[in-house]
Protein backbone atom coordinates (compact mmCIF):
# COMPACT_ATOMS: atom_id res chain seq x y z
CA UNK A 1 0.00 0.00 0.00
CA UNK A 2 3.28 2.67 1.04
CA UNK A 3 4.61 2.02 -2.40
CA UNK A 4 1.54 2.14 -4.07
CA UNK A 5 1.10 5.61 -2.32
CA UNK A 6 4.18 6.97 -2.96
CA UNK A 7 4.04 6.15 -6.53
CA UNK A 8 0.82 7.90 -6.66
CA UNK A 9 2.52 10.71 -5.17
CA UNK A 10 5.48 10.95 -6.94
CA UNK A 11 4.39 9.90 -10.81
CA UNK A 12 1.65 11.91 -12.00
CA UNK A 13 0.54 11.85 -15.72
CA UNK A 14 3.42 11.40 -18.13
CA UNK A 15 5.79 10.46 -16.05
CA UNK A 16 5.80 14.47 -14.18
CA UNK A 17 7.10 14.29 -10.92
CA UNK A 18 5.43 16.28 -8.17
CA UNK A 19 7.16 19.02 -6.08
CA UNK A 20 8.43 17.59 -2.58
CA UNK A 21 5.77 20.08 -0.88
CA UNK A 22 2.90 18.39 -3.09
CA UNK A 23 3.86 15.26 -2.11
CA UNK A 24 2.82 16.25 1.77
CA UNK A 25 -0.58 17.08 0.71
CA UNK A 26 -1.20 13.93 -1.18
CA UNK A 27 -0.13 11.30 1.02
CA UNK A 28 -2.49 13.21 3.46
CA UNK A 29 -5.45 12.94 1.07
CA UNK A 30 -4.76 9.31 0.74
CA UNK A 31 -4.19 8.67 3.97
CA UNK A 32 -7.72 10.58 5.02
CA UNK A 33 -9.40 8.69 2.32
CA UNK A 34 -8.27 5.62 3.12
CA UNK A 35 -8.66 5.67 6.79
CA UNK A 36 -5.65 5.52 8.03
CA UNK A 37 -6.47 9.08 9.72
CA UNK A 38 -9.11 9.40 11.99
CA UNK A 39 -11.43 11.86 12.47
CA UNK A 40 -11.77 13.55 15.85
CA UNK A 41 -15.93 13.51 16.76
CA UNK A 42 -16.56 16.94 17.22
CA UNK A 43 -13.98 18.32 14.62
CA UNK A 44 -17.32 19.18 12.59
CA UNK A 45 -18.52 20.92 15.53
CA UNK A 46 -16.29 22.74 16.00
CA UNK A 47 -15.68 23.64 12.58
CA UNK A 48 -18.89 25.10 12.16
CA UNK A 49 -18.94 27.00 15.61
CA UNK A 50 -15.78 28.64 14.23
CA UNK A 51 -17.09 29.65 10.83
CA UNK A 52 -20.50 31.03 12.40
CA UNK A 53 -17.72 33.01 14.95
CA UNK A 54 -15.97 34.57 11.71
CA UNK A 55 -18.96 35.52 9.57
CA UNK A 56 -20.46 37.03 13.16
CA UNK A 57 -17.10 39.25 13.42
CA UNK A 58 -17.06 39.94 9.73
CA UNK A 59 -20.13 41.43 10.45
CA UNK A 60 -19.46 43.53 13.18
CA UNK A 61 -16.73 44.83 11.35
CA UNK A 62 -18.55 45.66 8.46
CA UNK A 63 -21.40 47.01 9.93
CA UNK A 64 -18.86 49.65 12.05
CA UNK A 65 -19.80 47.99 15.69
CA UNK A 66 -16.56 47.16 16.57
CA UNK A 67 -15.68 49.66 19.17
CA UNK A 68 -19.20 49.46 20.47
CA UNK A 69 -18.50 45.74 21.20
CA UNK A 70 -15.05 46.06 22.53
CA UNK A 71 -15.99 48.41 24.83
CA UNK A 72 -18.76 46.31 25.84
CA UNK A 73 -17.09 43.29 26.19
CA UNK A 74 -14.09 45.33 28.46
CA UNK A 75 -16.55 47.00 30.21
CA UNK A 76 -18.11 43.52 31.69
CA UNK A 77 -14.51 42.44 32.70
CA UNK A 78 -13.77 45.22 34.57
CA UNK A 79 -12.09 47.96 33.05
CA UNK A 80 -14.83 50.86 32.84
CA UNK A 81 -13.85 54.01 33.37
CA UNK A 82 -14.84 55.02 36.80
CA UNK A 83 -12.44 58.37 37.56
CA UNK A 84 -11.77 61.26 35.65
CA UNK A 85 -9.11 63.47 36.42
CA UNK A 86 -8.60 67.02 34.99
CA UNK A 87 -5.92 69.48 35.89
CA UNK A 88 -4.58 72.44 34.01
CA UNK A 89 -8.16 73.69 33.12
CA UNK A 90 -8.14 77.34 34.67
CA UNK A 91 -11.14 78.28 31.74
CA UNK A 92 -12.21 74.82 30.22
CA UNK A 93 -14.65 73.35 32.04
CA UNK A 94 -14.78 69.72 33.26
CA UNK A 95 -18.16 68.82 31.67
CA UNK A 96 -16.74 69.97 28.25
CA UNK A 97 -13.93 67.98 28.45
CA UNK A 98 -15.83 65.05 29.48
CA UNK A 99 -18.48 65.02 26.58
CA UNK A 100 -15.76 65.77 24.12
CA UNK A 101 -14.23 62.41 25.30
CA UNK A 102 -18.06 60.51 25.07
CA UNK A 103 -17.38 59.01 28.75
CA UNK A 104 -20.70 58.45 29.72
CA UNK A 105 -20.01 55.84 32.55
CA UNK A 106 -19.73 52.94 30.45
CA UNK A 107 -17.39 53.86 28.64
CA UNK A 108 -13.93 51.31 28.31
CA UNK A 109 -10.07 52.05 29.44
CA UNK A 110 -9.02 49.74 27.15
CA UNK A 111 -11.22 51.34 23.93
CA UNK A 112 -10.19 55.32 24.78
CA UNK A 113 -8.70 56.27 21.92
CA UNK A 114 -5.39 58.11 23.57
CA UNK A 115 -4.53 60.04 20.47
CA UNK A 116 -7.93 61.06 19.20
CA UNK A 117 -8.99 62.50 22.84
CA UNK A 118 -5.73 64.32 22.74
CA UNK A 119 -6.65 65.75 19.35
CA UNK A 120 -9.98 66.57 19.91
CA UNK A 121 -9.31 68.58 23.41
CA UNK A 122 -6.89 70.64 21.51
CA UNK A 123 -9.82 72.01 19.29
CA UNK A 124 -11.09 73.58 22.51
CA UNK A 125 -10.66 77.44 22.54
CA UNK A 126 -8.67 77.80 25.40
CA UNK A 127 -6.42 74.22 25.24
CA UNK A 128 -2.97 74.67 23.82
CA UNK A 129 -2.12 71.42 24.25
CA UNK A 130 -3.43 68.27 26.36
CA UNK A 131 -2.12 65.22 27.55
CA UNK A 132 -4.02 62.30 28.24
CA UNK A 133 -3.12 58.90 30.43
CA UNK A 134 -4.88 55.98 31.18
CA UNK A 135 -4.68 55.04 34.79
CA UNK A 136 -4.98 50.71 35.30
CA UNK A 137 -7.71 49.61 36.12
CA UNK A 138 -10.28 52.42 35.85
CA UNK A 139 -9.17 56.27 35.94
CA UNK A 140 -8.34 58.77 33.08
CA UNK A 141 -5.83 61.52 33.47
CA UNK A 142 -6.31 64.91 31.97
CA UNK A 143 -3.63 67.37 31.59
CA UNK A 144 -4.15 70.81 30.17
CA UNK A 145 -2.30 73.45 28.90
CA UNK A 146 -4.47 76.28 28.55
CA UNK A 147 -3.89 79.47 26.22
CA UNK A 148 -3.27 82.74 28.11
CA UNK A 149 -5.34 85.83 27.59
CA UNK A 150 -3.29 88.74 26.61
CA UNK A 151 -5.74 91.99 26.16
CA UNK A 152 -9.16 92.42 24.26
CA UNK A 153 -10.15 92.76 20.94
CA UNK A 154 -13.20 95.27 20.06
CA UNK A 155 -14.24 94.50 15.70
CA UNK A 156 -16.93 96.15 14.69
CA UNK A 157 -19.81 95.08 17.63
CA UNK A 158 -17.80 92.07 18.49
CA UNK A 159 -15.33 91.55 21.51
CA UNK A 160 -12.83 88.25 21.31
CA UNK A 161 -10.10 87.28 23.70
CA UNK A 162 -7.03 87.88 22.31
CA UNK A 163 -3.15 86.02 23.45
CA UNK A 164 0.23 87.99 23.13
CA UNK A 165 0.66 87.37 19.51
CA UNK A 166 -2.65 88.33 18.74
CA UNK A 167 -4.21 84.89 17.87
CA UNK A 168 -8.16 85.15 19.05
CA UNK A 169 -9.22 82.50 21.59
CA UNK A 170 -12.84 83.34 22.38
CA UNK A 171 -15.54 86.05 22.37
CA UNK A 172 -15.83 87.75 25.64
CA UNK A 173 -18.54 86.57 27.71
CA UNK A 174 -18.11 87.93 31.10
CA UNK A 175 -16.78 90.87 32.82
CA UNK A 176 -14.14 88.92 34.66
CA UNK A 177 -11.18 89.72 31.96
CA UNK A 178 -12.28 93.76 32.24
CA UNK A 179 -8.98 94.67 33.67
CA UNK A 180 -7.49 93.40 30.73
CA UNK A 181 -6.64 96.41 27.78
CA UNK A 182 -9.16 96.96 25.26
CA UNK A 183 -7.49 97.23 21.43
CA UNK A 184 -10.34 98.79 19.03
CA UNK A 185 -10.53 98.12 15.00
CA UNK A 186 -8.61 96.07 12.26
CA UNK A 187 -5.27 94.56 12.57
CA UNK A 188 -5.25 96.25 16.22
CA UNK A 189 -5.09 92.47 17.90
CA UNK A 190 -1.60 91.80 15.43
CA UNK A 191 -0.11 95.18 16.36
CA UNK A 192 -1.24 95.16 20.18
CA UNK A 193 1.76 93.93 21.66
CA UNK A 194 3.75 96.46 20.12
CA UNK A 195 2.30 99.06 21.02
CA UNK A 196 1.20 98.38 24.57
CA UNK A 197 5.25 97.56 25.52
CA UNK A 198 6.12 101.23 24.42
CA UNK A 199 3.75 102.20 27.50
CA UNK A 200 6.47 100.68 29.56
CA UNK A 201 8.43 102.76 30.48
CA UNK A 202 5.58 105.61 31.02
CA UNK A 203 3.78 103.42 34.27
CA UNK A 204 1.74 106.86 34.67
CA UNK A 205 0.38 107.56 31.67
CA UNK A 206 -0.28 103.57 31.24
CA UNK A 207 -2.24 103.23 34.32
CA UNK A 208 -4.60 105.86 32.68
CA UNK A 209 -5.48 104.01 29.07
CA UNK A 210 -8.65 102.90 28.80
CA UNK A 211 -8.30 102.07 25.17
CA UNK A 212 -5.35 101.47 22.41
CA UNK A 213 -7.61 102.56 18.94
CA UNK A 214 -5.82 101.77 16.06
CA UNK A 215 -6.54 104.23 13.01
CA UNK A 216 -6.40 103.27 9.15
CA UNK A 217 -3.90 100.32 10.33
CA UNK A 218 -0.95 102.44 10.49
CA UNK A 219 -0.91 104.48 13.92
CA UNK A 220 -2.80 104.72 16.97
CA UNK A 221 -5.24 107.22 19.16
CA UNK A 222 -4.70 106.56 22.67
CA UNK A 223 -8.39 106.99 25.06
CA UNK A 224 -7.44 108.19 28.85
CA UNK A 225 -9.91 107.35 31.50
CA UNK A 226 -10.86 111.14 31.76
CA UNK A 227 -11.88 111.12 28.23
CA UNK A 228 -8.52 112.56 26.64
CA UNK A 229 -7.48 111.48 23.21
CA UNK A 230 -3.72 111.46 22.50
CA UNK A 231 -3.00 111.15 18.63
CA UNK A 232 0.10 109.19 18.41
CA UNK A 233 2.69 109.14 15.53
CA UNK A 234 3.07 106.22 12.73
CA UNK A 235 6.45 106.19 14.44
CA UNK A 236 8.34 106.85 17.33
CA UNK A 237 5.91 106.26 19.60
CA UNK A 238 8.34 106.41 22.28
CA UNK A 239 9.47 109.87 21.50
CA UNK A 240 5.80 111.17 21.16
CA UNK A 241 5.58 109.38 24.93
CA UNK A 242 8.28 111.27 25.95
CA UNK A 243 7.07 114.79 25.07
CA UNK A 244 3.79 114.18 26.81
CA UNK A 245 5.07 112.90 30.04
CA UNK A 246 7.56 116.15 30.27
CA UNK A 247 4.48 118.18 29.53
CA UNK A 248 2.07 116.66 32.17
CA UNK A 249 4.91 116.54 34.53
CA UNK A 250 5.74 120.61 33.68
CA UNK A 251 2.54 121.58 32.90
CA UNK A 252 -0.68 118.91 34.07
CA UNK A 253 -1.95 118.88 30.72
CA UNK A 254 -3.82 115.73 30.68
CA UNK A 255 -5.22 116.91 34.05
CA UNK A 256 -6.89 120.17 32.52
CA UNK A 257 -9.89 120.50 30.12
CA UNK A 258 -8.60 119.32 27.16
CA UNK A 259 -10.45 117.57 24.41
CA UNK A 260 -7.10 115.88 22.23
CA UNK A 261 -3.18 116.20 22.35
CA UNK A 262 -1.70 115.90 18.90
CA UNK A 263 1.44 114.27 19.22
CA UNK A 264 1.39 113.08 15.24
CA UNK A 265 3.75 115.97 14.21
CA UNK A 266 7.66 115.76 15.81
CA UNK A 267 8.64 119.49 15.91
CA UNK A 268 4.72 120.46 17.02
CA UNK A 269 2.26 119.59 19.66
CA UNK A 270 -1.39 120.63 19.44
CA UNK A 271 -4.05 120.72 22.38
CA UNK A 272 -7.23 120.93 21.64
CA UNK A 273 -9.79 122.13 23.83
CA UNK A 274 -13.22 120.69 24.66
CA UNK A 275 -16.63 122.73 23.43
CA UNK A 276 -16.70 123.99 27.41
CA UNK A 277 -13.51 125.27 27.91
CA UNK A 278 -13.25 126.58 23.97
CA UNK A 279 -16.83 129.09 24.84
CA UNK A 280 -15.00 129.96 28.29
CA UNK A 281 -11.62 130.41 26.51
CA UNK A 282 -13.65 132.68 23.89
CA UNK A 283 -15.19 134.78 26.72
CA UNK A 284 -12.12 134.88 28.63
CA UNK A 285 -10.56 136.39 24.84
CA UNK A 286 -13.68 138.89 24.63
CA UNK A 287 -13.46 140.15 28.22
CA UNK A 288 -9.80 140.99 28.11
CA UNK A 289 -10.57 143.15 24.98
CA UNK A 290 -13.42 144.96 26.25
CA UNK A 291 -10.91 145.43 29.34
CA UNK A 292 -8.44 146.61 27.02
CA UNK A 293 -10.55 149.01 25.24
CA UNK A 294 -12.14 151.01 28.31
CA UNK A 295 -8.54 151.34 29.30
CA UNK A 296 -7.30 153.05 26.27
CA UNK A 297 -10.40 154.98 25.63
CA UNK A 298 -9.84 156.51 29.34
CA UNK A 299 -6.29 157.09 28.37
Amino acid sequence: MGGRIDAAAMSVGEGRVLPRPMRRVVRFVVSLCSGRIAIPAHTGKVSLAGYCSAVVLYGIVAGGHGQAVMQSLTTGAGFAIEDVRVSGNQHTSEIDILQLLGLDGSSSLLGLDIVAARQALAELPWVESAEVRKVYPRTVEVVLREREAYGIWQHGTELSLIERSGSVIAPLRDNKFASLPLFVGRDAETAAAAVEGEFEKFPGIASRVKAFVRVAGRRWDIHLDNGVIVKLPEDNVGQALAQLSRLDAEQQVLSRDIAAVDLRLPDRTTIQLTPEAQERRMAAVEERRKMLKKVGQNI
